[in-house]
């Protein structure tokens, strides 16, 4: 991912901010013996920015790969819009058209878990994160609803060892233009727009 230090994470914080309402991927490997990389969505739960815990069905085809090459990376993409040649031009026919977007590449190194209290572990921590109201059954190697289910899951732990974050909102263009694609924005409406439109403002505040 090229990352111009214009869209650069402003911080840490940043990235981690938005991250941490962001917890659906995609998990990839690289291929077998000269074979394509595998690429996985799923949701996961990124813990203190250091580990990222989940879990896969047995008959997933990373397994394979994760067990020939432990590193992986996990991408995030949202707020994604795209921006029309018209909106970034004073005069027409002279503009540039372009994409914006987040990402966050999470590089990592895989370790398989497959003891049953370990797996359970890692269901107890994802079902917190996605059900913190609770009204699931017990989550345990011997006993409750789950049991049965872990012979048919492999759990995954990613030690975190390098981020790449991106935030392509033309930082570096002249206000005058952020805030017309800003108003462009507002009145398109489609899906990614808002947030688009959000992280454009935000961060020509933070300047």
């Amino acid at each position: 991912m090229l990352i111009h230090p214009w869209d650069a994470a402003l911080d840490a914080d940043e990235w981690r901010s938005w991250l941490r309402t962001r917890d659906f991927g995609l998990l990839t490997a690289n291929g077998v013996r000269g074979g394509p990389p595998v690429v996985v969505p799923t949701h996961f739960l990124l813990e203190a920015g250091e580990e990222i815990v989940l879990h896969l069905a047995r008959p997933n085809p990373i397994w394979a790969a994760l067990e020939a090459n432990p590193a992986v990376v996990m991408s995030v993409h949202d707020d994604y819009a795209f921006i029309p040649s018209t909106w970034r031009a004073d005069s027409p026919g002279t503009g540039v058209p372009t994409s914006y977007y987040a990402s966050v590449q999470l590089t990592c190194t895989a370790r398989i878990v497959d003891d049953k209290e370990g797996k359970a572990d890692i269901l107890r921590r994802q079902l917190a994160h996605h059900e913190p109201d609770g009204g699931y059954g017990v989550v345990a190697a011997d006993e409750g609803p789950y049991r049965k289910m872990l012979s048919v899951i492999r759990g995954l732990r990613l030690e975190v060892t390098g981020v790449r974050a991106k935030f392509k909102y033309d930082s570096h263009k002249p206000v005058e233009l952020r805030e017309r694609v800003a108003a462009g924005l507002a009145e398109r409406d489609l899906p990614g727009d808002a947030g688009a439109r959000a992280h454009q403002l935000r961060r020509m505040g933070a300047q």
